[in-house]
């Protein structure tokens, strides 16, 4: 059945690009975006509408990219202008659109604006930043803010004899959006990338721009849907591209003031309900994996309720600061590409658009890596500091940060069972996952049966069926403890979709009103029909597709 065409974004698959971590082409250990060009046809085979591609700008890389000191230029250990012009049109030559990552929240403390905030209040450029005097009732600092990756939020600066603020660290000074000029130098900017052919952008932490420091709000602050309405007007409004918001804060009570249709803000929401949902409550990201299913279920079910008829949603388990999703969710072991499948059916299923995080179509684990000295990454570094003199010990940590730390998605792509899982000739920049020998590119595409070929297959089938795309949403069986099940209907069409999430055989009760015609569309088991009687069996990690008409 064919419908009315949608917008490109919301039928493509989206693929994120870590760029330090996807493929190195000059051999020095660190990925590059000739690396990038060179593999695009690897991202063509499988399917993939548009990349998402984590910030190539230049930076002291003290957070890998997230600090920039100059938003014009290209980071030289990735290459050049040049470079990034021949892959945003040999990108476009096969189909794939590029999609920059925005930071715009903070800039590097290497920017030329900060450097000269720093030399004297008097400047244009000092008015960029948030600054606060000393404060006789925190002993200097403004306040105890605490900044992300540990420390202080509030740094001093002797020459100007003031602190000002950084979100992150230290490093990255936050942008002061209230003022108009700073704003008006950001929208400047976007505009220059959108007019090279860019397909959009996704905004890092869009949530902190409209922070109100004076009554410390940091997230969703009172003027940060002004800002975005103002990001929209001056750089999105009657642009053929794709927009999607970082933001940590979102609910699905608060989603539509962002992506709703008639907001003019953003195209989508990246969210992380159901991603904090399985931290410790104390410990974060570097706790126990606390996952619970029908926790799990019930926040992507509400976020596709809140999103039915109006505004977008975004799928994903994994990205650039996630550990990866076989390691999380699924099983390392004996049933890894089987889960990986698993995993990947019953997000891409849902309505809205999917990302698939580098590595994620081949099944790479977690890193697992056992000292300190093989972290690379600076909320992990950052945190050790302050876990420790809270008497945590470094193994305590080390399990932490192995289980959900941010270093389990940069550890580079293992494209063959070479040295260095074929990344680099050189010495990678962070250390290759020891099991790329068995897990690799090559090995995974070789197998008619491996992960990638069932990744291809799940893109087609989104290109095939419309109830997919525009079909609405059923959650089956809320409170099963193994198995996450729903129903998209369109039409006279349904699509009953099913993950056993456990590896062990369970046995799920079928919805009252399904029928027993219908067809397998798409399985990790060969299964070729659904079951008649009033229940489905279904194997460790197995699940299945089946339109029914």
């Amino acid at each position: 059945m064919t419908q009315a065409l949608q917008p490109w974004w919301k039928t493509a698959t989206g693929y994120q690009i870590y760029p330090r971590s996807f493929c190195d082409s000059n051999g020095d250990g660190i990925g590059d975006l000739q690396g990038i060009i060179s593999k695009l046809d690897h991202l063509r085979d499988l399917g993939v509408g548009f990349v998402w591609l984590s910030p190539v700008y230049a930076s002291p890389m003290r957070d890998n990219g997230y600090d920039i000191s100059d938003y014009r230029d290209i980071a030289p250990e990735f290459g050049t202008l040049e470079d990034f012009d021949q892959l945003v049109a040999q990108a476009q030559d096969k189909g794939i659109r590029i999609v920059m990552d925005l930071v715009v929240n903070h800039c590097s403390s290497d920017h030329d604006w900060f450097l000269k905030a720093c030399e004297t209040r008097d400047c244009p450029e000092h008015a960029y930043f948030y600054w606060r005097d000393q404060s006789p009732e925190t002993n200097g600092s403004p306040d105890d803010q605490r900044a992300c990756f540990g420390g202080s939020a509030w740094t001093w600066v002797e020459a100007v004899g003031r602190y000002y603020y950084g979100h992150f660290g230290p490093g990255q000074p936050d942008l002061n959006w209230h003022n108009p000029a700073l704003r008006h130098e950001v929208f400047d900017m976007m505009n220059w990338w959108l007019d090279k052919g860019i397909g959009g952008f996704r905004i890092d932490v869009i949530e902190l721009i409209g922070k109100d420091l004076d009554t410390r709000i940091y997230a969703e602050g009172p003027d940060m849907h002004r800002f975005i309405q103002d990001m929209h007007q001056a750089c999105f409004a009657g642009r053929d591209i794709m927009t999607v918001g970082e933001s940590w804060s979102a609910k699905p009570d608060t989603a539509l003031l962002y992506c709703g249709d008639s907001r003019h803000e953003v195209d989508m929401v990246f969210n992380f309900n159901h991603i904090d949902a399985a931290w410790d409550q104390d410990k974060g990201r570097f706790g126990p994996n606390l996952f619970d299913l029908p926790t799990h279920k019930r926040i992507l079910a509400s976020w596709q309720d809140a999103l039915a008829n109006d505004g977008w949603n975004s799928l994903y388990l994994s990205n650039h600061d996630l550990p990866r999703p076989v390691s999380h969710y699924g099983c390392e072991g004996p049933y890894r590409v089987r889960s990986a499948k698993m995993l990947a059916m019953t997000m891409h299923l849902m309505k809205g658009t999917p990302f698939i995080y580098q590595g994620e179509e081949i099944g790479m684990t977690n890193a697992h890596f056992t000292e300190i000295g093989q972290f690379r990454d600076i909320e992990t570094l950052g945190q050790l500091k302050e876990q420790s003199a809270r008497g945590v010990s470094q193994q305590e940590f080390i399990a932490g940060a192995n289980t959900n730390g941010r270093d389990n998605g940069r550890t580079p792509v293992q494209w063959d069972g070479t040295k260095h899982a074929g990344f680099t000739t050189g010495q990678p920049w962070i250390d290759v996952n020891t099991n790329y020998v068995d897990i690799n590119v090559e090995e995974d595409r070789s197998d008619p049966n491996g992960v990638f070929a069932f990744y291809q297959n799940l893109i087609a089938l989104r290109g095939e069926l419309d109830i997919i795309t525009k079909g609405s949403f059923a959650l089956i069986g809320g409170d099963d403890p193994n198995v996450f099940a729903y129903e998209r209907a369109l039409d006279d069409q349904r699509l009953l979709v099913f993950g056993n999430f456990t590896d062990k055989t369970v046995h799920f009760q079928m919805p009252e009103t399904r029928t027993t015609q219908g067809k397998i569309v798409l399985s990790n088991l060969y299964r070729d029909a659904l079951p008649s009687g009033d229940h489905v069996t279904l194997a460790p990690f197995e699940a299945f597709a089946c339109l029914l008409e």
